[in-house]
């Protein structure tokens, strides 16, 4: 999973020709992906702001609104890619717009087809 990350710091000093380059970079990509056959999934995430958190302790649950982490940094959006290796996974990540601005996680997914459901 390619994860992506910002800030509103970095986002507020991109010009609006960064942005449009930043949307078209990752229109580009997207198609690549698809038309290699990797992507299986993609989102991009809306503002943390409207994030919820749920918290469960002594089976009573609590809401609460924002994101659970403290930070500047927020997972901003994803792509699912189905890659051969770690190494074309990271040559992708590095080709994100956001790798330029703060940064692109690449974590793999967990095989979870052995467990009962």
């Amino acid at each position: 999973m390619l994860l992506i990350y910002s800030n509103p710091e970095s986002w507020a000093g991109l010009s609006a020709e960064q942005r449009e380059d930043l949307t078209k970079s990752h229109r580009d990509l997207t198609r690549e992906l698809e038309d290699h056959g990797v992507l299986v999934s993609g989102a991009g995430l809306a503002d943390p702001i409207t994030s919820r958190t749920v918290v469960v302790r002594d089976d009573t649950r609590t809401t609460t609104d924002g994101p659970y982490a403290e930070a500047k940094e927020h997972l901003a959006g994803f792509y699912l890619v189905e890659c051969d290796t770690i190494d074309q996974a990271l040559d992708y990540a590095a080709r994100m717009p956001d790798a330029k601005y703060v940064a692109v996680e690449v974590r793999p997914v967990m095989d979870s087809s052995g467990l009962e459901m």
